[in-house]
């Protein structure tokens, strides 16, 4: 995990959190930025793991008392310059009394274990170096540009990766990025004549990232008119009418999202998802953005696209920026016209961000390509069912062999196309292989033959794509190398 906050006295009240696991696994740290201005912060240690957690503790505005028959001369140092409170001496019951933090850095097991009883007893929220389990909290990795402090977390999981991550970002985060902060905290209240909400994030994002580092290369005298002189601008501008992307969110890994459209998320204002878009990929849209779900289930319940183009329409005339996002490649059976024909009419502007199409994912799952010299030069994107019932396709094409075809929304229409082929001509034995939830964690991938495919299908739970005329290249590699009689048999 891995959040930003810009001051510790709410300069920004905003924080935000990217996680790379799926949404099920709880977070087992919820991470905060707690007030320590002069509040007790009481260390035991006096050695190597002392040192580094005081390193961090001095540059806060705590009141730091330190615990150690034996301190290290740094920190005898510091004491004598007043920086913190030393006591030569091993930790008592009652020494972390209103204590809002206790660390355990004797590097001795059996010492730890006893200051930090003692801290619980008086009070104190305990933390015990290299000892995540019997710690209450746990310190981050920090980069540090005052007042804009930088945090990253990994449950204790891997240290290693989150000082890589520190590494980069202290390289990519601007020295300069402190002193921005500074004078923006003190011009806050004068952008609140702004309306709440989209335009005070933009004004802050042009500030922040074109105004104010353009106007601090003068001077930081040159900071303050050119903040007033970007208020004034903002407040002349006319009501601008929003936005709208119509994104393919891809088969579901969120590795497999677009560049494009992971910056079309952090953007948005408003995001109106698919039933199949997981919540790995609906976390990485901004936190403040809204979000909704206006999904569409086979022969079941399902919001009215009507009501879905209206929705568009009605965020993109207030003002925001709209993702529309779609599971899959938003042209590939995503009613993408219907949604264009209502944003178009209404005057709002829009671009169409494609994605990895299903069939891709489930392809390459299987070490399959979907067209292959010799076999097909062509293959057919068809649907199972579309706003009618089961859709109607040129089965007699269909049927001849060595056709490829990937199927959409085929689970309930299975019998359907197993009947419609097998009337047509096809050969029974005719490979299909079934991947469910491709590219996600839960993926499974089931063999069948189109003889087979209804019955084969009544085990599939979750959606799925049909590759007719494709088996696994492994179950092909499998059969080429047995035995003659084997085959035969």
């Amino acid at each position: 995990m891995f959040l930003i906050y810009a001051d510790a006295v709410q300069l920004t009240r905003t924080l935000f959190y990217i996680r790379g696991e799926p949404k099920r696994h709880a977070m087992q740290h919820f991470p905060i930025f707690m007030a320590v201005a002069g509040r007790r912060i009481v260390l035991s240690g006096g050695g190597d793991a002392a040192l580094a957690k005081l390193r961090l503790l001095l540059k806060t505005e705590a009141n730091v008392t330190v615990f150690a028959a034996d301190p290290a001369p740094e920190i005898q140092t510091w004491a004598q310059q007043d920086r913190l409170t030393l006591h030569p001496r091993g930790m008592e019951p009652g020494d972390a009394m209103c204590a809002v933090l206790f660390y355990a850095a004797n590097e001795d097991a059996t010492e730890d274990a006893r200051v930090a009883d003692i801290a619980h007893r008086d009070g104190a929220r305990v933390n015990i170096v290299d000892n995540l389990s019997d710690s209450q909290f746990i310190t981050p990795a920090i980069v540090d540009r005052d007042p804009v402090v930088v945090a990253i977390g990994t449950e204790g999981a891997a240290p290693v990766l989150a000082r890589a991550i520190k590494r980069d970002l202290e390289e990519k985060l601007p020295a300069q990025l402190g002193t921005l902060a500074r004078i923006g905290k003190t011009f806050r209240r004068a952008v609140e004549v702004l309306p709440f909400g989209k335009a005070r994030r933009d004004f802050w994002a042009e500030y922040y990232f074109d105004h104010g580092p353009k106007s601090l290369e003068l001077g930081e005298d040159a900071v303050i008119p050119a903040l007033e002189d970007h208020l004034a601008n903002t407040l002349n501008k006319s009501e601008e009418v929003g936005h709208v992307d119509l994104v393919g969110a891809g088969p579901g890994d969120p590795d497999l999202l677009t560049l494009k459209a992971r910056k079309a998320l952090d953007k948005a204002d408003v995001v109106i998802h698919d039933r199949l878009v997981p919540h790995t990929i609906l976390e990485l849209a901004r936190r403040e953005a809204t979000i909704i779900d206006a999904g569409k289930t086979g022969f079941g319940p399902s919001t009215p696209q009507g009501d879905i183009d209206a929705l568009i329409v009605e965020h993109a005339r207030a003002g925001a920026h709209v993702v529309r996002l779609k599971a899959g490649d938003a042209t590939v059976f995503g009613r993408l016209d219907e949604e264009l024909d209502a944003i178009a009419a209404a005057g709002v502007s829009y671009t169409i961000i494609p994605g990895i199409t299903a069939a891709s994912a489930a392809v390459a799952t299987i070490g399959q390509s979907l067209t292959k010299r010799g076999r097909n030069s062509a293959v057919r994107l068809i649907t199972g069912h579309d706003t009618k019932g089961y859709a109607d396709q040129d089965w007699r094409a269909l049927a001849t062999p060595g056709e490829v075809a990937a199927i959409y929304m085929g689970r309930t229409a299975a019998r359907y196309i197993q009947g419609r082929l097998t009337m047509h001509g096809a050969d029974p034995a005719t490979p299909v292989t079934i991947v469910e939830h491709a590219s996600q964690p839960g993926q499974r991938i089931h063999t069948a033959t189109l003889g087979t495919l209804s019955d084969t299908m009544a085990g599939v739970t979750g959606p799925a794509l049909t590759l007719y005329g494709l088996a696994p290249r492994a179950a092909l590699d499998a059969v080429e190398t047995l035995p003659l009689q084997e085959v035969a048999q």
